[in-house]
């Protein structure tokens, strides 16, 4: 699949107006929120920073598969989390104010460490000897251009002119999921005769990343006794990432649409365990409900 017009100019402006879109729901008291509770953001971060990145590599280097869909699955666990990490999160009944900050560091922490790691990963599943393909100054500022500049305009703007803003963030929301459609069917389209085999190779994969990466967001948010809704947010914020970033960075920054395949069948599955982390996180505020009642009759 050769790079064209949707990897060099729709995808940087389809994901420029979904940060945009996050960015109309941001107030400054968001960011602030770390000062409330420290461990949660933390936790969080750390979990989506380090530990999935982790998590991604053991996972490509022990299921077998080409070399650049190995590091296409290495950008989807260098990526942030995503706008629907928000909105799972809100119908997963988890903590969405959290979901918010972490979603907001995350974003800002991943545009210098997705070009340092990647270039990392580069050299490790492309080889020492290959050109290195994401230079970390520019690609630093590219990313910044699709994702941070997006985000502070739409602030400024929610500060600005907030009932604009309430309208806008609306028609964005909805044109992200539209845009993210097109995107992966027109993947699916010019990949379609090799698409069974890429599936294969990266099937197991992309399943093995997302379930393992949300139980253990979910596991050591627990083991280190957060509640049960920041248990549920930190699990969709490692789980759920941003899928269009991942596919503008190989499609369009490594200039290698290949490598997109994982994000694109990523972008699909996440759906999946996130309809399951919905009915969980549902049962579980439910008993939580129950429970509440009862022990204050004790």
């Amino acid at each position: 699949m050769e790079a064209s017009f949707l990897s060099a100019v729709v995808l940087p402006i389809a994901l420029a107006i979904i940060m945009l879109g996050m960015g109309l729901s941001l107030l400054p008291e968001d960011f602030q929120r770390v000062r409330k509770y420290p461990k949660a953001v933390s936790i969080g971060l750390i979990s989506q920073v380090v530990l999935l990145p982790v998590i991604g590599f053991g996972i490509a280097k022990l299921v077998p598969m080409q070399p650049v869909i190995a590091m296409g699955l290495m950008i989807i666990a260098l990526c942030p989390g995503g706008v629907s990490s928000n909105v799972i999160t809100f119908l997963a009944k988890g903590d969405v104010a959290l979901s918010v900050t972490l979603t907001a560091f995350s974003s800002l922490i991943t545009v210098f460490t997705i070009p340092v790691l990647g270039n990392l990963a580069y050299q490790h599943f492309i080889g020492q000897s290959a050109a290195i393909a994401l230079p970390i100054g520019a690609t630093i500022v590219q990313i910044f251009l699709m994702t941070l500049l997006p985000i502070i305009i739409g602030m400024g703007m929610r500060q600005r002119f907030p009932e604009i803003a309430r309208r806008l963030e609306k028609v964005t929301s909805r044109l992200a999921v539209a845009f993210l459609a097109i995107i992966i069917l027109l993947l699916v389209i010019r990949e379609w005769n090799r698409l069974p085999g890429f599936i294969l190779q990266v099937g197991i994969a992309v399943v093995l990343l997302n379930t393992i990466s949300m139980l253990a967001g979910f596991y050591v948010s627990k083991l280190l006794k957060l509640n049960a809704p920041q248990q549920i947010c930190i699990a969709i914020e490692v789980g759920i990432q941003n899928g269009t970033l991942a596919i503008a960075i190989t499609a369009g920054l490594l200039n290698n649409p290949d490598m997109a395949i994982p994000a694109a069948v990523y972008s699909l599955f996440m759906y999946v365990t996130g309809l399951i982390a919905i009915n969980y996180g549902r049962k579980l505020a439910a008993t939580a409900a129950i429970q509440q009642p009862l022990e204050s009759k004790v």
